[in-house]
């Protein structure tokens, strides 16, 4: 069901800071922060040859965010994303199967401005899943 790996997420508590560090430091493409109100969050996307990082910061005081950098102050990460071709169908054959979707299991408009949804961390280990989805023909951004 699950395809290629999106992202790995990473909390951080100065997001400007952290893109140096892998700008200067590491030699990645680094892109531009980007709000995400809906969300909560500031993202800034560091692209890998294989992958992407998502560095993320809190955006407003409700942020969820915020609450994981409380207990882990120094950051960490926060999820990883799978692209799926079809979320409805993901997310049903998940719930059939006893896996829980967080929220009210309306996907939601993530940073690649393709839909999403999140699983909840128990039922996969302890790892929070972003489920993207991602057309064949479509490449996120």
């Amino acid at each position: 069901m699950i395809g290629r790996l999106n992202h790995v997420a990473i909390a951080v508590p100065d997001l400007a800071v952290a893109a140096a560090k892998y700008r200067d430091l590491l030699g990645a493409t680094v892109h531009h922060p980007k709000d995400l109100p809906e969300h909560g969050v500031t993202v800034v996307f560091v692209e890998l040859e294989n992958t992407k990082l998502e560095l993320m910061t809190p955006l407003g005081e409700n942020s969820p965010i915020g609450k994981f950098l409380a207990e882990h102050p120094a950051g960490g990460m926060h999820h990883i994303c799978f692209e799926v071709p079809d979320l409805a169908h993901a997310a049903r054959t998940l719930t059939d199967g006893g896996a829980r979707v967080l929220g009210d299991g309306t996907p939601r408009t993530g940073a690649h401005g393709l839909p999403v949804l999140f699983l909840h961390p128990k039922d996969f280990d302890g790892t929070l899943i972003e489920l993207e989805e991602v057309k064949p023909d479509l490449q996120p951004g």
